[in-house]
């Protein structure tokens, strides 16, 4: 079973790069993020003409999350169970491949910063705790499943040093501070895996790149997207890489895929 991750960045602006990608790559699960659409405007004729079904928690110009998927989705939660929330941020399903029922997310975290035009406004950083904070509590109810649970999205969380190319800049910002990789880590101790880090101790692993100067060129990135895995899911987990392909792509995401491979036995 193959599982991606891909924060897309407006669906309907990048629907050519993800066909492209869908057709090459052939994921059976796709968890998307930053769709920026409602419901009724998600391309669901393209999808289903390269054999993939959707479930969609929308939301007009901004944030939405998806899961594609070559096999039946069943839709457990729309929204972080415990937290009201107005934007379209998590979207929680289950979907059996080959027999073996996975229970996935596709989620797309708070960034948390504040607007330009009012630095000190913390309204939306105190937004990011309070989210993090209802999915620590959910993530530990999921373990209760004893099944593989695979918690996949844009987290906007730069982890450590290593997971961006200059971490100076970035040591007051929402991504980075002190408080937030905090809350990541408590995630992690309650028995989660990072999947890629755990797998790749040394690699940079960068899944953005920003649109601006050469950040791509120069591989000025960073890592945000995350797959968090329960101890079954970690179990069966084969391999898991960065495909940077999409970002490279006809007029690309910022974001580029995720993608792991798990035993199907």
């Amino acid at each position: 079973m193959k599982i991606a991750t891909y924060n897309v960045n407006s669906i309907n602006a990048r629907i050519e790069n993800l066909s492209l990608w869908l057709a090459q790559s052939r994921p059976d699960i796709v968890l998307l993020q930053e769709i920026k659409t409602e419901f009724n405007g998600f391309p669901f004729f393209e999808l289903q003409a390269l054999g993939y079904n959707a479930a969609v928690l929308g939301q007009k110009s901004y944030n939405g999350v998806a899961i594609l998927s070559r096999h039946k989705i069943k839709v457990v939660h729309e929204g972080l169970p415990g937290f009201a929330d107005d934007n379209a941020r998590y979207l929680e399903a289950d979907i059996n491949v080959c027999g073996e029922e996975y229970r996935v997310a596709s989620l797309y975290l708070p960034n948390g910063n504040p607007p330009y035009n009012a630095p000190d406004d913390s309204s939306k950083f105190d937004y990011k705790l309070r989210w993090m904070e209802a999915f620590y509590e959910h993530a530990q109810s999921l373990l209760a499943l004893r099944r593989p649970v695979i918690l996949g999205g844009d987290y906007n969380v730069i982890l450590t040093p290593d997971d961006v190319y200059d971490a100076e800049p970035f040591k007051n910002n929402a991504l980075y501070r002190t408080e937030v990789r905090q809350r990541f880590r408590a995630v992690e101790y309650l028995g989660y895996y990072d999947a890629y880090r755990k797998t790749h101790p040394e690699k940079t692993g960068y899944t953005f790149w920003d649109y601006s100067g050469a950040a791509l060129q120069n591989d000025e990135g960073m890592r945000i997207d995350y797959f968090l895995l329960s101890p079954d899911a970690m179990d069966k987990m084969k391999h898991v890489a960065v495909d940077a392909s999409p970002r490279r792509g006809v007029k690309p995401s910022d974001h580029t895929a995720l993608v792991a491979e798990f035993d199907d036995a």
